[in-house]
C-alpha cells in the first residue's frame, strides 16, 4: 500500500487534527542515543556526587537541583509541544515551566560558584547537568512522537 494511502489522522480532544506526518517518527538510533545520553548524564552526575568530599546536605542540594531541572525541562517540552499542536496550555503554566527551568540552571550556577570544588569538578557537574537536561527533552520528544505514531485513534 502506498505511504500516502496509509496516512492516518489522530484526533486530539478539542483541538485541531494532527497528522502523523506533521512530526517525523523517531528512529531507533535517535531513541537509543537520547536514552543513552540521559543515562550517562544522570549516572555520571550522581557518581560524582557519591564520590564528592562534601557534606550530605550539599549532596542533597545538588541531587535535588538535578531532579528539579529534569522535571522542569520535561514540563517546558510538553507545554511547547502542546501549544504547537493546538492543545490549550495556560500562560501561567507555560511561564512557570520556563521559570523553573531557568531557576534550576541559576541555582546550580550559584551553588557551583560558591562551592569549594576544583574548577574541573565544577565543569564536570555543569556539563553532566546540561547533558541530562538536553537528553530529557529529547527522550520526552521521542516518547510523545512514538505515542502519536502508535496510537490507533
Amino acid at each position: 500500500m502506498d505511504q500516502l494511502e496509509e496516512k492516518k489522522t489522530v484526533h486530539l480532544p478539542e483541538t485541531k487534527e494532527v497528522s502523523k506526518f506533521d512530526s517525523t517518527k523517531p528512529t531507533a538510533a535517535f531513541i537509543g542515543a537520547s536514552w543513552f545520553a540521559l543515562l550517562v548524564g544522570m549516572v555520571s552526575y550522581c557518581i560524582g556526587l557519591w564520590n564528592a568530599e562534601m557534606m550530605l546536605n550539599e549532596k542533597g542540594y545538588y541531587f535535588t537541583i538535578l531532579l528539579f531541572g529534569l522535571f522542569s525541562v520535561i514540563s517546558v517540552q510538553k507545554a511547547v509541544r502542546d501549544r504547537m499542536e493546538g492543545v490549550p496550555v495556560t500562560d501561567m503554566y507555560y511561564g512557570i515551566s520556563w521559570f523553573t527551568t531557568i531557576a534550576s540552571l541559576v541555582l546550580l550556577t550559584i551553588g557551583l560558584w560558591n562551592a569549594d570544588l576544583l574548577l574541573s569538578e565544577k565543569g564536570f557537574y555543569s556539563l553532566s547537568f546540561v547533558l541530562s537536561l538536553f537528553a530529557a527533552v529529547a527522550v520526552q520528544k521521542n516518547v510523545r512522537d512514538l505515542a502519536l505514531w502508535s496510537s490507533d485513534l
